[in-house]
């Protein structure tokens, strides 16, 4: 595939584990996201038909774009999982070499694949190149905060096996997702390679993501964290002046994530699986936290209309007095 992939300015949501399902993609896509990823999928689990990791991978045919992305490290098991995605309908295929996840790192893939075993690292991406019929791209981490050349000879050898993008998140291993974001060294990659680089890290809001790509020199950026419970996220990207949801917007796309939760993985597990999403389009909105601790216990649909009656009346006074304050506060609602 010759040229870019995304569009200069295109915002992408980031692949997250037990995040980024069929019913948040749509959620997101709705607020104006077009490129999306599925959640990370284990290539073994994919190669041995694990139910839960079919299901991951299920598209939506309203999704334009897709990507999936791929973590491992045995050359065969990688061969497979890739044969396996060349007959289903994706995008683009992405290497995982940033995960810090402790349950990857001790495997030996991810982030610690890329620090710990760089040449075998190189060695299974290639893999990727040589069977994918999609473009192949690869998400890692900086390998150093003081010393931009470690990530960048990596990111060229990725080049040269054959990548089409990189992905950088600019944080160590061992900081996971906390600390400063070194645009410096997301820059540097940038500046060192031909092909396009999407900077990635601490996009926790529309002004962050342009700081991002202000700060590194790059065209694309990836939102991750900054996307839960915050749809909106990529509707303030596209324009600032478009507009913050109001309680009843608020409410209004809780209830349609809700249900598309429910209509993916039945009621059941629905009510168990939704908390976590919840609980995120509640986070930092002023709601009090009796609210906020009864959605882990929510057990039934008409717990959740009650849930959403009490949404609808907005957060607490103090909450608008900060905002007035604090008119950049993240995760912002709109006055009714």
């Amino acid at each position: 595939m010759n040229g870019r992939i995304y569009p200069a300015g295109a915002p992408i949501l980031a692949p997250l584990a037990g995040h980024t399902d069929l019913p948040m993609r749509l959620s997101a896509r709705r607020h104006g996201c077009r490129y999306a990823f599925t959640e990370m999928i284990d290539a073994g689990s994919l190669v041995f038909g694990n139910a839960k990791t079919m299901t991951l991978i299920r598209r939506d045919p309203a999704e334009d774009f897709l990507g999936v992305q791929l973590v491992g490290s045995d050359h065969d098991t990688l061969k497979k999982a890739v044969e396996i995605l060349n007959g289903l309908d994706f995008s683009v295929l992405d290497f995982n070499l940033g995960c810090p996840a402790p349950k990857v790192a001790k495997k030996g893939e991810g982030a610690s694949f890329a620090l710990q075993r760089p040449d075998e690292a190189i060695r299974a991406f290639s893999i990727l190149t040589k069977y994918a019929k999609m473009p192949v791209t690869a998400k890692i981490r900086i390998l150093d905060e003081n010393d931009p050349e470690k990530t960048v000879s990596f990111a060229k050898r990725l080049e040269g096996a054959g990548a089409q993008t990189i992905t950088v998140h600019g944080r160590i291993m061992k900081m996971f997702y906390s600390g400063p974001v070194h645009h410096t060294i997301i820059r540097a990659v940038q500046e060192n390679l031909s092909i396009p680089v999407v900077a990635n890290g601490g996009a926790l809001s529309s002004a962050l993501y342009h700081t991002l790509l202000r700060e590194s020199g790059c065209e694309n950026g990836m939102v991750a964290r900054g996307a839960l419970g915050n749809p909106w996220i990529f509707r303030e990207i596209a324009d600032p002046e478009a507009g913050l949801p109001s309680p009843e917007e608020l409410a209004e796309e809780m209830e349609r994530h809700f249900f598309s939760i429910v209509d993916f993985y039945g009621e059941e597990l629905a009510l168990r699986i939704s908390r976590k999403t919840l609980l995120e389009y509640l986070r930092g909105r002023g709601f009090p936290g009796e609210l906020r601790a009864s959605v882990s216990f929510l057990h039934s649909i008409d717990a959740f209309r009650t849930l959403m009656t009490e949404v609808r009346k907005g957060p607490s006074v103090r909450y608008w007095q900060t905002l007035a304050q604090n008119p950049t506060q993240e995760r912002r609602l709109r006055h009714p």
